[in-house]
């Protein structure tokens, strides 16, 4: 245990520099800066514009793309608007770039030294293709709001985000393998219900993002019930010609999914809570699971209030922020129950 406190620390600092990362992220989305930056360059941008000429040449050329041309040039949108939102998309990729080097320059210095056994190695391997892959797809999602529609492509948008609390997720169990190696007794039953819970809840996430995309949160502001007192309204049917469009492209059909999803979730968690009450648990896994109880409550709460006030940007942010918790209470309490 002693040999590898350096390797978890750097590890749970992944997982925090992630958190943080996601967060930025969320305050990129929520302030529509995340087209403010209009190429991609890995060196030359590190730095945003450090003149008046750099800056108005960085603004001349965000202005021949949809985003300016077909919304901000009717909103009197200045150059100081301008650098309000370039500073969100910058800084969301700056930190892009301090995970990569808090990741590299670490590692390296462990594999010369031989602080990392076999099995750890392999996963460091798949950590790094993950978050290799997770700036392409930062990328993909961008390059979808510089064409034709001044917006992200909602489905790229999931892709990111999504593999972005998946990336957090499995850097967390890396983690966890090594604070934790003993060997347990394994209660399969809640293992595999634990399991279904955590896709159950990556689909919620992925519905986040579709709802995200698509502003979805801005109609139907009412609860329990959606618009006009219907529990499923007829908006969804008309919107879209497809089962299939209206669930996944449809903005009143993904906010159908996700909020009837957050029932699902909430319980899956109880169930799961409820039936470990049959097994003698150890402190990890009862702490685990009170933990998941009280954070996916306190996560429908405040997903109920986001949709009531129609997603102000600081409840948006908290609601994703405690989604983030929730996922961090999950997988730890399935590594708990499976290891």
């Amino acid at each position: 245990m002693k040999k590898d406190k350096a390797v978890i620390y750097w590890l749970l600092s992944g997982c925090v520099l992630v958190f943080i990362m996601v967060v930025v992220g969320g305050i990129t989305r929520l302030t529509n800066s995340g087209l403010s930056m209009t190429d991609w360059h890995l060196v030359t941008d590190t730095l945003p514009p450090l003149t008046d000429a750099k800056w108005q040449e960085t603004f001349n050329a965000y202005k021949q793309f949809p985003e300016y041309q077909k919304i901000n040039i009717h909103n009197d949108f200045q150059l100081a608007d301008y650098k309000f939102i370039y500073f969100w998309e910058w800084f969301h990729r700056f930190i892009g770039r301090i995970i990569g080097l808090a990741f590299l320059a670490p590692f390296v210095y462990f594999l010369v030294k031989k602080r990392i056994d076999k099995g750890t190695l392999h996963k460091c391997y798949i950590l790094l293709g993950m978050g290799a892959l997770q700036g392409f797809f930062g990328w993909f999602m961008v390059k979808s709001g510089l064409v034709d529609n001044p917006d992200v492509s909602h489905f790229r948008l999931a892709l990111h985000l999504t593999f972005a609390f998946i990336t957090f997720a499995y850097t967390l169990w890396v983690a966890l393998d090594l604070i934790y190696p003993e060997k347990k007794f394994v209660v399969v039953e809640l293992k595999k219900l634990a399991r279904i819970t955590l896709v159950f809840l990556l689909i919620q996430i992925i519905y986040g993002g579709f709802v995200a995309g698509l502003n979805a949160g801005l109609l139907h502001n009412h609860w329990p019930l959606m618009s006009d007192g219907q529990f499923f309204h007829e908006s969804i049917i008309l919107e879209k010609d497809s089962w299939l469009a209206r669930f996944t492209e449809g903005k009143s059909g993904v906010q159908f999914i996700h909020r009837t999803m957050a029932y699902v979730v909430v319980g899956l968690i109880l169930f799961l809570y409820f039936k470990s009450k049959k097994y003698t648990l150890s402190a990890q896994q009862q702490n685990g699971l009170n933990a998941l109880v009280l954070i996916v409550f306190l996560q429908f709460t405040l997903g109920v209030f986001t949709l009531l006030y129609s997603v102000p940007l600081w409840l948006g942010l908290i609601h994703q922020i405690t989604a983030f918790f929730l996922l961090t209470a999950m997988t730890f309490t399935l590594h708990r129950l499976s290891k």
